[in-house]
């Protein structure tokens, strides 16, 4: 498989895969268990078998595809990523990791013939939450992590329950939760940066080395909604006000802490929320990530105090609500050493970074040895139609997972 031609068939790949689900504004929606979904799946399912991989669902609809080792049965090299879609996403999210190992294990089988150990690669049925409040889906009944109760009356926008599209698309919760297959020794996953720091750096490839820790909040500011024209200043009790200081002050503390720590305030409510009231509430969320845990928890826990010291200088009641508390992930040094090496003999511009945004890996890494290959998102953007990467820099990612997989899978020592 030549450069040229594994530019060319990654580009098609990457454009075939996105008929399922094209959208109206140009891009992918392609929702768990919906018509699209399945016709993904089974059009993979399809080109894993015809590749000479066996392929196989498991209960809930994730799809694997096994490339038969000849002396190490029964130890397994997986990688893969997620084929559900943001609605009105990308078309390489999560489904350029899965056409990435199909290609990659394809110019391996073509050059090399069968490996020592199995290669399976791994389309999984859900990570985005798209459809239904539900994250990570596939990959968290792959390792077991699942309680069918946690699905009950969870339904969709269009009052769809989770039940009953599963048993529509022709699956079903898992009887048993075995925990992460027990043949599998490594785990990797190739995506797109969804940020621009390898464009803006000019590199080809990110090692992830990290993937980034989560606090998320929702945050309740009460005081007196009054008229605008009519209510001194120095009388108000203004949520708006109170809310801007905060917002100030976490971008401030933020920038002070330093890199990799990030703060966002995403979204934010006045209510009554007219031009003439002075705001009586006001509701805002708060995204707070970090690669270590302890920089997290020191930055939350000053800015809860702050926040409560805004709110009772003002005379205002607060309601500070933690709903996500993700604990920052490592990935395995070994295999992080292993995709350096392969980038140096490669001649790529790389370098080791850190994920912001979550990944199907992070579920995986506490308990089997895994890591990440990232390529350039250009202009950062993703999640939406105009997600885009060059053919040639989608190639490299191709290129440095095959020659990862030939390290771990064709050689003796891992």
């Amino acid at each position: 498989m030549s450069e040229i031609n594994l530019e060319t068939e990654i580009a098609e790949l990457v454009e075939w895969l996105g008929a399922f689900g094209a959208d109206s504004q140009g891009g992918v929606s392609r929702l768990l268990y919906d018509e699209s979904w399945v016709q993904a799946q089974e059009a993979l399912r399809a080109r894993f078998d015809e590749s000479g991989f066996s392929a196989r669902y498991d209960e809930v609809g994730n799809l694997f595809a096994k490339f038969e080792g000849t002396k190490y049965k029964d130890e397994t090299i997986a990688t893969g990523s997620h084929v559900d879609s943001v609605k009105f996403g990308g078309k390489l999210d999560g489904a350029y990791g899965v056409l990435a190992s199909f290609l990659a294990t394809k110019y391996l089988k073509e050059k090399y013939g069968e490996p020592l150990r199995n290669i399976e690669i791994v389309s999984i049925a859900e990570e985005e939450g798209s459809r239904f409040p539900f994250t990570f889906w596939g990959s968290q009944n792959i390792v077991g992590k699942v309680d069918a109760n946690e699905i009950k009356g969870i339904k969709d926008n269009d009052g769809v329950l989770f039940e009953d599209a599963m048993k529509q698309a022709g699956f079903g919760v898992k009887t048993t939760n075995d925990g992460i297959p027990s043949d599998w020794k490594k785990w990797l996953e190739v995506h797109i940066e969804q940020g621009a720091v390898l464009e803006i750096e000019k590199l080809q490839v990110g090692v992830v080395q990290h993937i980034a820790g989560q606090r998320r909040y929702t945050v309740e500011i009460t005081g007196e909604a009054n008229h605008a024209g009519t209510t001194p200043m120095k009388y108000r009790k203004d949520a708006g006000v109170a809310t801007a200081e905060i917002i100030n002050n976490i971008h401030k503390n933020a920038v002070e802490h330093g890199e990799p720590l990030v703060a966002t305030v995403g979204s934010v409510e006045f209510t009554p929320g007219t031009v003439n009231v002075v705001p009586g509430r006001s509701n805002f969320s708060i995204d707070v990530r970090h690669t270590q845990k302890e920089d997290i928890i020191s930055f939350t826990e000053n800015m809860e105090k702050m926040m409560k010291d805004v709110a009772e200088k003002a005379g205002l009641g607060i309601e500070i609500n933690l709903y996500m508390d993700e604990d920052p992930v490592p990935m395995s040094q070994d295999i992080v050493d292993v995709i350096s090496k392969q980038c140096e003999e490669l001649k790529l511009n790389y370098k080791v970074m850190h994920s912001g945004a979550g990944h199907d890996t992070q579920r995986f890494a506490p308990l089997v040895p895994s890591a990440m290959i990232f390529v350039p998102s250009r202009a950062g953007i993703s999640h939406n139609p105009a997600e885009y990467t060059d053919p040639k820099e989608l190639a490299e990612g191709v290129r440095v997972l095959a020659h990862s997989l030939y390290e771990l899978a064709y050689k003796e020592e891992i």
